[in-house]
């Protein structure tokens, strides 16, 4: 049976992109996003919740977003869900759900507006990322 894991997210950009490298030299950047949903109670009242999304970009990518994006951007990230686990310096487990975008969209005017995406990588010979490249 097939099945599918596609996430797209539209939102603003909460900090910095961190671009960091692997063992084996292939960058990696991740950056938070702030979606909203506004909503009103039966009450009548107007809420408004905010969702935070941890987005991370490999290859070229990664150094095209860390580049381009800055704190407060509108930005759409496409890609899929992948729940990442790690032993904290303190011991403690630690998970975190990421979407890995295959796919960036800058979407206010500041510098301009842009659409990135691996396929284009993987035409220029991106390649695929290997098991060992997730150590950082």
């Amino acid at each position: 049976m097939p099945s599918l894991n596609k996430v797209i997210i539209i939102g603003n950009v909460g900090s910095e992109p961190e671009m960091r490298f692997t063992p084996s030299g292939k960058p990696v950047t991740s950056f938070s996003v702030a979606t909203n949903w506004a909503f009103t109670t039966p009450e009548g009242e107007r809420k408004q919740e905010t969702e935070w999304f941890h987005v991370v970009a490999w290859n070229k990518l990664a150094e095209q977003c860390n580049q381009f994006l800055g704190k407060g951007r509108l930005v759409y990230a496409e890609g899929r869900i992948h729940t990442r686990a790690w032993e904290g310096q303190d011991g403690q487990q630690h998970t975190r759900m990421e979407v890995i975008a295959n796919r960036v969209i800058f979407l206010d005017r500041r510098g301009g507006t842009g659409t990135l995406s691996e396929d284009k990588v993987d035409e220029a010979g991106g390649g695929d990322i290997e098991p060992d490249d997730l150590q950082f």
